[in-house]
């Protein structure tokens, strides 16, 4: 019986590699919003650039996961067509600045994401907004979840790890709805590492080996969860969810599209394709990725480029002739 070929034997496209080219410009356009203090403006030079370069991309995309309802986006919203319509039929999930209003103040973490399944294998979050999450690497696969505490969670982590408690580290979104979980974390013995914004780079810093956080927790945005489970799906970890509405409206509005607040959400739950492309490019610098920084005549880049059927995992560090940039510049304006 002769055995399956290996990827090695067979290589395919990897629209990551043409999708970086989005990620990259998205980056690029909001760097003169940094620090000025307008994140619309900010979030409206990098959509326009992303939604560009999208178009070039011999992909038929929809999106499942935009600026969407919750922005009153114009563009990239849900349901939008993307892509030349001439390859894969794919479920698309963007967000040209996760951390908009750190890119506003000036502040670490802020990332220009894109996210791609298989037609079908997103799940679409329309009108949960908001879900518990947990996020962990490979060693917490059948280790941690949503059904334990988060002191179970970071005791069986730890051993998992053959770490001391005391060595832990985990990342929160530093939101007063959290309060008892950062006092649950430290009550435990371990540390924790609040983040202002961006959780997507959270949950990806929790399932990478060489990360100094060891585990991403608390309630964040359901669409940055699906994301996050597309990035998952390449680092072999582990992450969970459960839409956890934060209004009334939110909660009425979650009932009715048939959700189930009980329902715990594993990662095949939240993209069930195993060929997930996930392409992240920084805006300003972070643990994740260096921000875009001007080097003389060229303006570089570094992205994080992820395919789970391949399992591998890509640093692109681009260097842009800045003069290019600005003859692209001129001709628009």
């Amino acid at each position: 019986m002769s055995e399956e070929p290996t990827a090695y034997e067979h290589p395919d496209r990897n629209i990551a590699m043409e999708l970086v080219r989005a990620t990259e410009a998205a980056a690029i356009r909001a760097v003169p919003w940094i620090g000025r203090g307008d994140k619309n403006g900010a979030d409206k030079a990098a959509v326009d650039a992303m939604r560009t370069f999208l178009g070039t991309v011999s992909l038929d995309g929809t999106i499942v996961i935009g600026e969407g309802e919750k922005d009153e986006a114009p563009m990239l919203f849900n349901g939008e067509a993307v892509g030349n319509g001439r390859g894969p039929q794919c479920d698309i999930a963007v967000d040209p600045i996760d951390g908009t209003t750190l890119t506003a103040s000036g502040r670490p973490n802020a990332i220009s994401v894109i996210a791609v399944s298989d037609r079908g294998t997103m799940f679409n979050p329309v009108d949960a907004f908001y879900m518990d999450k947990i996020v962990a690497g490979p060693e917490g696969v059948g280790v941690v979840s949503l059904d334990q505490s988060i002191g179970d969670n970071i005791k069986e982590l730890a051993q998992a790890k053959g770490k001391h408690i005391s060595e832990m580290v985990v990342a929160i979104l530093d939101r007063p709805r959290h309060e008892e979980l950062i006092e649950q974390v430290r009550a435990a013995g371990a540390g924790t590492r609040l983040m202002r914004d961006g959780d997507v780079a959270g949950g990806i810093n929790a399932a990478r080996w060489e990360s100094r956080v060891d585990m991403c927790a608390g309630t964040g945005g359901t669409p940055e969860g699906v994301i996050t489970a597309c990035a998952i799906k390449t680092l072999g970890g582990v992450m969970e969810g459960r839409l956890n509405p934060q209004s009334d409206l939110e909660n009425k509005n979650v009932l009715a599209a048939g959700h189930d607040l009980d329902r715990i959400l594993r990662l095949d739950d939240l993209v069930s394709s195993d060929n997930t492309f996930f392409v992240a490019t920084g805006v300003t610098d972070g643990e994740l990725l260096d921000g875009v920084r001007r080097k003389g005549p060229f303006i570089r880049t570094e992205s994080l480029v992820l395919r789970s059927k391949t399992g591998t995992a890509r640093r692109v560090i681009a260097e842009h002739q800045a003069a290019k940039w600005l003859e692209a510049d001129a001709a628009h304006a």
